[in-house]
């Protein structure tokens, strides 16, 4: 069966509250071997909790009280997207992407953090309500990075899918913008041999798949997670993942956001390449599944809607954060109001 296949019936399945479907095969005992392997390395035991970085980030663009005030952002998602494995704030993901999206879009930006790591999809929801209960505005933009809990502790790829919608549904219904960054290649991880190698990407990959499939009708745009965004990871994996082999270190998470920053500011309108295609970079416009496929499997890639059951696969350029900016510290609210600017 295609990639592009079993995304659909995954989505499908998520859509109309079906099962599991019976969809990998052998590929379900290796989530049974998958599960003992994670099980005995007990990924991320013993690592701190990841530092808080939410604050105003961007401060030589102006205040909070200057019109039109900074532009909201928040991460929702697990462990990747909270930066467990880092010790300074500056060096998560959230930090990485809030401030280049400040540079980017010459505004300053608020970033509230509410991932959780270990969380599954199921966790989701308490995170967008987080986010949305209470009189605080909507954030302008989301970006949510989940699935690989979901796949190391066999929740049904339908549920997944299932779950990641509604919570896309409920950010896109208050108004913010969202970015979903897909289930991992759990086939890279270092410790991992074959066949269960295989077994963990083909599983990774048709969740990626799916996941793209439910949420780009919702107005969406996913970038594919892949092998952690790059040949960067295959070729240094001492340096790109952390003490554990299986977080990122902060070289790993600074060549993640670098990938994921082009397609936040797209979504807000500020990235200087417009959405029209580069045949040059093999871009299409595709239907929703094949666009899906094709990006899991390639790392780095955009989905975002077309038209009708259409969807742009974008290969968008990288391109690194200035230094200054990658190394600005985060401001922290100092109770319920007060934001300081971080130092430069």
């Amino acid at each position: 069966m295609s990639r592009a296949r079993t995304a659909r019936r995954i989505a499908a399945g998520a859509a109309y509250g079906g099962g599991g479907l019976g969809l990998v095969g052998v590929a379900a005992v290796g989530l049974v071997l998958a599960e003992v392997q994670f099980a005995k390395r007990t990924v991320g035991t013993g690592l701190p909790d990841p530092p808080r970085a939410d604050g105003l980030y961007g401060s030589e663009f102006g205040g909070p009280e200057l019109s039109p005030g900074p532009l909201r952002m928040a991460m929702l998602g697990d462990s990747t997207a909270a930066g467990l494995g880092v010790h300074r704030a500056r060096q998560t993901p959230g930090a990485l992407l809030a401030s280049g999206l400040a540079s980017v879009a010459e505004r300053p930006v608020i970033l509230r953090n509410v991932a959780l790591s270990g969380a599954r999809s199921d966790d989701l929801d308490r995170q967008v309500s987080l986010l949305l209960d209470g009189d605080a505005p909507a954030p302008d933009v989301s970006v949510i990075i989940i699935g690989a809990n979901d796949v190391t502790r066999r929740m049904p790829l339908t549920q997944s899918v299932r779950l990641l919608t509604s919570a896309v549904r409920r950010l896109r219904l208050a108004g913010s913008e969202v970015v979903v960054g897909t289930c991992p290649d759990l086939g890279t991880i270092e410790p991992v041999y074959q066949p269960l190698r295989w077994m963990a990407r083909r599983v990774s990959r048709q969740l990626a798949a799916a996941q793209t499939v439910g949420v780009v009708p919702l107005g969406a745009r996913t970038i594919s997670m892949g092998d952690m965004l790059g040949p960067e990871f295959a070729a240094n994996p001492r340096e790109m993942f952390g003490p554990d082999s299986y977080h990122p270190s902060a070289e790993g998470y600074a060549t993640a956001a670098m990938a994921v920053l082009p397609t936040l500011c797209a979504t807000l309108g500020v990235w200087p390449e417009s959405d029209r295609l580069d045949v040059s970079r093999n871009e299409d416009m595709l239907p929703v599944a094949k666009a899906a496929s094709a990006a899991a499997g390639e790392p780095g890639t955009e989905v975002t809607a077309a038209r009708g059951p259409w969807a742009l696969l974008k290969h968008r350029r990288r391109r690194r954060l200035p230094t200054e900016v990658a190394a600005a510290e985060p401001a922290h609210a100092s109770g319920a109001t007060g934001i300081t600017p971080p130092p430069r």
